[in-house]
């Protein structure tokens, strides 16, 4: 991305995110209006672990409406009220987990939810949106391979389902009302593993590690050996800021295959142990870890990214590599525990990646 002339498009835009207040939302928010936009949240309510909105004070920055995207009626006259030029939808239930437990409210959401932002788009005739699903959108049956856009979709589990699901719901919609009509442009982006300062979720690899390490506790780890691509929040979100930008413009051409993989280089492909034990080598503390022995998740072992379209055609590219992503995300969290001021360290560390 030697360019960042598009992220000027983005001042004085009337801008919708939907997850505002969780963890891949707020940064986008953030960044958004930092970049001038005006910025419209739609999210839950912050719960005591959502300790990002607040930290990125974004009450004092945004439009935020506390809203479950399940509420079609609710939502859809926050749209009708704001008017915004493009829709960013990233709220979901986010955690693999969590879809065991509750797997009926994980499909509401990222099902029916997701529905509702279609349905919406098309009936307010919103000029983009970037509607964002996940790399466990694909059939994945074991093979160790990089998946492309159009692989085919599926899941063994919960999450990956209602992902899978969420995409065959978009492309319905694409190709009966989006793809002839010159009002709306509209793609899904698919991320890899997102790692960052500001992510305080339970039964998360990451906030897990930084919880264990805070409370000097054993770090547990379910699936130790299980490769995923690892990126930095800033990594996708630049990203969806560049196809984003695009669709607005009405330079990508409805020919072109409607979703977008962005994911690190295959070099960021690493296992989960391998991945903690760069942040207690980065961190100078003595690696302390546990395996669980948990049958009862199904996760695929291997996933991976095929992230040529998006080079080829979108001129993205990742900027940073594995120990990179290690060292934006552990400064972070130092920052918070040492109660330094995080709304201008994050400032710093956008302009920094924005740079690299």
């Amino acid at each position: 991305m030697k360019n960042n002339s598009f992220l000027k498009s983005y001042k004085n835009l009337k801008v919708l995110v939907t997850g505002s207040t969780g963890f891949k939302g707020a940064w986008l928010s953030f960044w958004l209006n930092k970049l001038g936009a005006k910025v419209v949240g739609v999210g839950l309510q912050p719960e005591k672990n959502f300790i990002l909105f607040n930290e990125l004070k974004l009450k004092n920055k945004i439009s935020q409406y506390i809203c479950n995207i399940e509420n079609y009626k609710k939502l859809n006259e926050i749209v009708k009220k704001e008017k915004p030029e493009i829709i960013f939808h990233l709220a979901a239930q986010s955690i693999v987990s969590e879809s065991f437990i509750n797997p009926l409210k994980t499909i509401n959401t990222n099902v029916i939810g997701s529905a509702n932002i279609l349905d919406i788009v098309k009936k307010n005739n919103i000029n983009a949106l970037v509607y964002i699903t996940s790399d466990k959108c694909y059939l994945n049956t074991g093979s160790k391979k990089s998946f492309k856009e159009n692989d085919m979709l599926g899941g063994f589990d919960n999450y990956s389902s209602t992902k899978a699901s969420a995409e065959i719901l978009f492309h319905s919609y694409f190709h009966s009302f989006f793809k002839n009509n010159k009002k709306i442009s509209a793609a899904t982006a698919r991320a890899g593993n997102v790692i960052g300062g500001g992510d305080f979720k339970n039964n998360r690899i990451i906030p897990d590690f930084f919880r264990a390490i805070s409370k000097n506790k054993t770090m547990l780890i379910r699936n130790p050996r299980a490769t995923r691509p690892w990126q930095h929040v800033l990594e996708p979100l630049s990203g969806y800021l560049k196809l984003g930008s695009l669709l607005l413009d009405k330079k990508i051409n409805s020919t072109v295959y409607p979703s977008w993989n962005f994911g690190p280089h295959k070099v960021n492909c690493k296992e989960v142990e391998e991945v903690i034990s760069l942040f207690y080598n980065f961190l100078s503390i003595n690696k302390n870890i546990k395996i669980l022995k948990n049958k009862s998740l199904v996760e695929a072992n291997f996933l991976s990214l095929n992230i040529e379209k998006a080079k080829k055609e979108l001129n993205w590219q990742p900027r940073l590599n594995l120990k990179q992503c290690v060292k934006f995300t552990a400064e972070w969290y130092q920052n918070f525990y040492l109660k330094k001021n995080l709304e201008d360290f994050t400032h710093k560390q956008i302009d920094s990646y924005i740079k690299h």
